[in-house]
Formats: C-alpha cells, sequence, structure tokens
C-alpha cells in the first residue's frame, strides 16, 4: 500500500509538473493590423499577432475559419508573428481573429478585428447642408449622397477623435439619389474635423465604396483672427493668374481658403516666409472662383477667429455683350463742376458698375431701357469735381443673380479735372487750314515749368499725355506728333498743364481749330472792295459767295498764326454771302486770303478755298489811286463775330478775340 500510494503520490507529483492547462486556458492573444482596419484596395496589410508564452504555432482565422498558420521563426522576437496581405482585394475584406498553441496547447481566440477594404462601387460625396463653418460648442449637419443605391451610409472623422456614425440610406426624391444626413456636434476649436463618408450594403458589411473627398469643418475659435488680401487685386480678369494670401499669428500650422459659394474650404500647409502666411495660388481665375472668401488658422492652441471677408469679382464672364463708356459732355471738366459718365449696352444687364483704375472709386447703378435706341443705360453724375477724380474710368455690366461675375470691360475713359492755374498755350507751325495727306503736330508750351502736358479734341474720348522738354529760353514744351491728316483730324483742340506730384490739371489753353478743306461739292468766290491795292487807315471789305448753300464762310490769311475769321451767311440775290469788313486797315494786314464755305452738320470740314486774292496796304496816303475818306473810329471786333452754329462750345472764342 505504502509504495502504491507512495508510487501513486510520485506519479501525481510529476504529472503536476508537465501535464497541460486545458484549451483556452492560455493568455487570450492580441491582434493588430497596419496600417489600418480600412484600407483601399491593392494595400499592404500585415496583421500582428501578439502573445506572451512562447507560442510554437499561430493560425489567422477570417469569419470563423482557419485562413492562415505560421510556424514560429526563431530569427523573429518571440511572443509575435505577422501574416502579410501583400495586395488587399475585395475578397480579403471580412472579421479576422487568431490563436496561437504551444507544444501541448491551443489559446483562446482573439478578439475579432474588422478588415474594410474600400474601393467598390462609386464614391459618395460629402457636404455641408448649410456651411463647413461652425462655432465651437456648435453643431453641423453633413450629407453623404450617392446616385447608387446603397443600404447604408458611414461618416468618419479621422485624427484623435476617432469617431464615426452609421445611418440607413434614404430616397430623396428632390434629387433623384440616394442619401444620408449625419448631426456631427458638439464640435471643438482645439481640434481639427477632418469628416469623410463611405457607402456599403448590408449583405457585405466589409466591402465599402471609394471613401468620399475630405470635408474639414472650419470652427470658429477665439485666437486672433488672421488678414486676408488678393493679388494683384479683388477685381480680376477671368483666365489670368492670382494669389490669395492669408497671415495669421507666428504659431499657425495650417491656413484654409473658404468661399461662401463653393461651400468647400481648401487647405494649404504652404507656410511663406517672411511673416507666416499660407499662400492660395489660382493659375487660371474662371467664374467658378468668384465669390466672398474668408481665411482661418490652426495651430496648436487651436482655431483662429475667421477673417475679414474678401469679395473677388471676376471680370470678362459675358465676352459678346462689351459695354461702351462715354463722358458728357466732354471728358475735360473744370474742378468744382459735375460731369456725367454714360454707359451703355444692347444687353439687358440688371446693373452697370463704374470703377476707377485706381480702385479709389466705385458705383453701381440699376440699368435703364431706352425704346429709341434699343439700349440699357446708367448715367453717373459725379460732382462737384476734384483732382482726385483726374484718371481713368471703366463700366461693366452684370446681373443680380450673380453680382460677383462682371462682363468684359468698356474701353478706358479718361477724365482730366482742370484747374485755376496759369494756362498753356497751344499752336500749330503747319497752319490751321491742313490738307489730307499732311502731317500735323501741335505744341503746348508755358512758361510755367509744368512736368507734363495733356492735349484733348473736344468732343473725343482721347487725353494725350507727355512729359515737358526744357528748352533754352526758359519755356516747358511738349509735342504732338497726330500723324497724317483726314476728315476725322478736323476739331478743335486745347491744353492743359500739371506737375507730377499733382492729379490737378491748370486751365485749358485758348483753343485751336484744325479745318479740312476739299471736304464739300461746291467752290466759293472771293472779291475785295473797293480795290485790291488800298491806304492804311481805309477801310475794306472781302466778300465772300457762292451759289451754292453754304451756313458759315471762313476767311484766312496765309501764313497767319490766328485762327480763320468765321461768319454766318446771309442769303443775297440769290447766292450766299459774308461780308468781312476791315476798318481801319493796317499794313499788317497785307497780304493772301482765301475763303472756304462750311455746313453747321460738319463743323471742321470745309469746301475747296477759293481762287486767292492778294490785298495790299500802303502807308502813304498819297500813293493811293482811291479817293481819300474821311476816318472811321475803330469799331469793337463784334463786327468779325458770326453767329454760332447750335453744335459749337460756348466757350469758343469770338472771332478776332
Amino acid at each position: 500500500m505504502s509504495c502504491t500510494f507512495t508510487a501513486l503520490l510520485c506519479l501525481g507529483l510529476t504529472l503536476s509538473l508537465w501535464s497541460p492547462v486545458l484549451t483556452g486556458s492560455l493568455p487570450k492573444p492580441i491582434l493588430r493590423v497596419q496600417p489600418d482596419s480600412v484600407v483601399s484596395r491593392w494595400t499592404k496589410v500585415t496583421f500582428l499577432c501578439e502573445e506572451t508564452i512562447g507560442a510554437n504555432e499561430y493560425r489567422l482565422y477570417k469569419d470563423g475559419r482557419l485562413y492562415k498558420t505560421v510556424t514560429k521563426n526563431k530569427q523573429k522576437p518571440a511572443n509575435k508573428a505577422e501574416f502579410s496581405l501583400p495586395n488587399v482585394d475585395l475578397s480579403n475584406a471580412g472579421q479576422y481573429q487568431f490563436s496561437y498553441s504551444t507544444q501541448d496547447e491551443s489559446s483562446g481566440y482573439s478578439d475579432p478585428l474588422e478588415l474594410v477594404v474600400t474601393g467598390a462601387y462609386r464614391k459618395p460625396s460629402l457636404s455641408a447642408q448649410a456651411s463647413p463653418v461652425v462655432t465651437s460648442g456648435g453643431y453641423v449637419t453633413l450629407e453623404c449622397e450617392s446616385g447608387e443605391n446603397y443600404h447604408r451610409f458611414i461618416l468618419t472623422v479621422e485624427g484623435q477623435q476617432k469617431l464615426s456614425w452609421t445611418q440607413d440610406s434614404q430616397y430623396n426624391h428632390s434629387t433623384g439619389k440616394y442619401h444620408a444626413l449625419f448631426s456631427v456636434g458638439p464640435v471643438t476649436s482645439n481640434l481639427r474635423w477632418i469628416c469623410r463618408c463611405y457607402s456599403y450594403d448590408r449583405y457585405t458589411p466589409y466591402v465599402w465604396s471609394p471613401r468620399s473627398e475630405s470635408l474639414e469643418l472650419l470652427v470658429s475659435g477665439n485666437l486672433q483672427k488672421p488678414t486676408i488680401k488678393a493679388e494683384p487685386g479683388s477685381v480680376i480678369a477671368s483666365k489670368r493668374a492670382m494669389t490669395i494670401w492669408c497671415q495669421g499669428n507666428l504659431d499657425a500650422e495650417v491656413y484654409f481658403l473658404y468661399n461662401e459659394r463653393s461651400q468647400k474650404p481648401q487647405s494649404t500647409q504652404t507656410l511663406q516666409e517672411p511673416g507666416n502666411k499660407g499662400k492660395f495660388f489660382i493659375p487660371s481665375v474662371t467664374g467658378q472662383h468668384a465669390g466672398r472668401y474668408r481665411c482661418y488658422c490652426y495651430s496648436s492652441a487651436g482655431w483662429s477667429q475667421p477673417s475679414d471677408t474678401l469679395e473677388l469679382v471676376v471680370t470678362g464672364i459675358y465676352e459678346h455683350y462689351k459695354p461702351r463708356l462715354s463722358a458728357l459732355p466732354s471728358p475735360v471738366v473744370t474742378a468744382g463742376r459735375n460731369m456725367t459718365l454714360h454707359c451703355v449696352s444692347h444687353s439687358h444687364y440688371d446693373k452697370f458698375i463704374l470703377t476707377k483704375e485706381d480702385k479709389k472709386f466705385s458705383n453701381s447703378l440699376d440699368t435703364v431701357y431706352i425704346s429709341s435706341s434699343r439700349q440699357y443705360q446708367a448715367l453717373f453724375i459725379i460732382g462737384p469735381t476734384t483732382p482726385t477724380h483726374t484718371g481713368t474710368f471703366r463700366c461693366y455690366g452684370y446681373y443680380k443673380k450673380a453680382p460677383e461675375l462682371w462682363s468684359v470691360p468698356s474701353d478706358l475713359q479718361q477724365i482730366l479735372i482742370s484747374g485755376l492755374s496759369k494756362k498753356p498755350s497751344l499752336l500749330t507751325q503747319q497752319g490751321h487750314i491742313l490738307d489730307p495727306g499732311m502731317t500735323l503736330s501741335l505744341q503746348c508750351f508755358s512758361d510755367i515749368n509744368y512736368d507734363r502736358f495733356a492735349l484733348h479734341k473736344v468732343g473725343g474720348a482721347v487725353i494725350m499725355q507727355h512729359s515737358n522738354q526744357q528748352t533754352d529760353t526758359g519755356f516747358s514744351v511738349a509735342n504732338f506728333t497726330l500723324g497724317y491728316v483726314s476728315t476725322s483730324t478736323g476739331g478743335q483742340y486745347r491744353c492743359y498743364g500739371a506737375y507730377n506730384l499733382s492729379s490737378e490739371w491748370s486751365a485749358s489753353s485758348d483753343p485751336l481749330d484744325i479745318l479740312i478743306p476739299g471736304q464739300l461739292p461746291f467752290t466759293p468766290s472771293l472779291s475785295v472792295k473797293p480795290n485790291y491795292t488800298v491806304h492804311s487807315g481805309e477801310n475794306v471789305t472781302l466778300l465772300c459767295w457762292s451759289m451754292d448753300s453754304v451756313d458759315t464762310f471762313i476767311l484766312s490769311k496765309e501764313g497767319s498764326a490766328q485762327q480763320p475769321l468765321r461768319l454766318k451767311s446771309k442769303s443775297h440775290d440769290q447766292q450766299f454771302q459774308a461780308e468781312f469788313s476791315k476798318s481801319p486797315v493796317t499794313s499788317h494786314l497785307s497780304g493772301t486770303y482765301r475763303c472756304y464755305g462750311a455746313q453747321n452738320s460738319s463743323f471742321y470740314l470745309l469746301s475747296s478755298a477759293s481762287a486767292p486774292v492778294e490785298l495790299t496796304v500802303s502807308e502813304t496816303i498819297e500813293s493811293s489811286t482811291w479817293p481819300r475818306k474821311r476816318p472811321i473810329p475803330p469799331i469793337v471786333m463784334s463786327a468779325w463775330e458770326y453767329q454760332r452754329p447750335a453744335n459749337i462750345p460756348k466757350d469758343k472764342p469770338e472771332a478776332g478775340a
């Protein structure tokens, strides 16, 4: 008995040292996966199996069935095994567990690990219902949408939160698509909220669609707001390149730019030195880039307040409906008076906007339809004008439904505000009456040392500017070359002077008329009464006449720098005529005279010249062949005046003035 007992005891003790623990009593293993439990197709996935005993064999199970077995590799660290899937496909999606075994026993299963493979079907879209901008502590509703009939949608938040929500899909009758709404919050301002969504079929819960584009919530925090700026400006032509800068505090890590029209923020991590700026470069601007922008910055301390609003306008959208801009009555305005800028188009724009190129002025008006011209117009009345209104203006058209999208601009309209400083002088070396094909240069000069001069043709839209040249006599001069003379050259010209450091121009020079002969189908005649040779102090009348209808006659003296004289014609004995009386004459009136006819409809276009008439004024009365007449007192120059046609500016100098 004793031996038996002893033997059993010995056997029992011996057995107690080597007999294995029952299956499942080994420590529970741990299963991990790299790089993540949600991966896209063709990603390399590695399962990491960890235990504490020192197993001989590891077994990986998928959906409850043995998937792979790995024998311990002595070259690898103890208590760990790896199972790799080099190119994950949809068939690899599922629920995984693993167990291990020692020489004698097997462990229980690890906790299940769900491997989701994305890339099936079409990816859904993710958007914020109202705006991705949310205040700290607030909620925002996100919509995941797809054109395919998935059973469920999943919304995930990347980063430290690792949040996710699942919703059944619903059919949206207004869009004809399937969607789900997710209420996200409360949103905190110390973290970033990067959201994505997926869709899947309930029968294959581990096979998901590709992930949507990311949508990052912009949290309105408490840190100092950044500044926002557009270069080259906030009004940009279509297809041009531009940059929007956002500058925040020095520890900013990332900047966000948000356009209210797009509902989707852009982010950048490009921080430019100096000043720690975020750069948003747009290589070719389109209408989609127009809108109201704000920027935000995020740092380890949290989110900033939003910047001020930047309104970005894109021009050139309506290429075929270019408006026209003109100045009424003239682009040259005396300081203190009002001016009117007239914007007009055949297109039915809702509004016209007038801008100044230096961006110091802009104004918009509703358009008005003018039935007589079948055009839409707006009249911008500006005044009282000051020198700051000098510059170039444009106008654009736009529609109320898209106020940030403007038409192509009108041509530039220059505006010159003249002041009270001393007027310069304007002259021509070629004379006032020029045949087509001749070259014309006008010279503006002053004894005031102006830095620049401007030349304007009355009734025209163009203002030419030139820097001055200093003469040996101390005059400042600018020469304006107008090229070859044509009918369009005819008109009245004025010039102005200005200093470089001032936007105010001088008073206007006296007007200078350029007349173009040979443009009307008749030739007048010229005669002298009482004779072609007279004595100084006597009276002379030069008679210009024509059998054709003439509104005005012009008398010019060859080689004279003075303006030609004009008189309104009178009908007499079935002919039209004008009498240019000179009394008393002096020797300086000797010379060759010609006369021309003109119509009120084309004031600066003349007929061909009459035959020349030579007038000789003798200094000695004894040599005269005329009987001596009693001297007549000098008459006022109104005897030389003509009746001004309706289309001539009121400030045109009177003849002889």
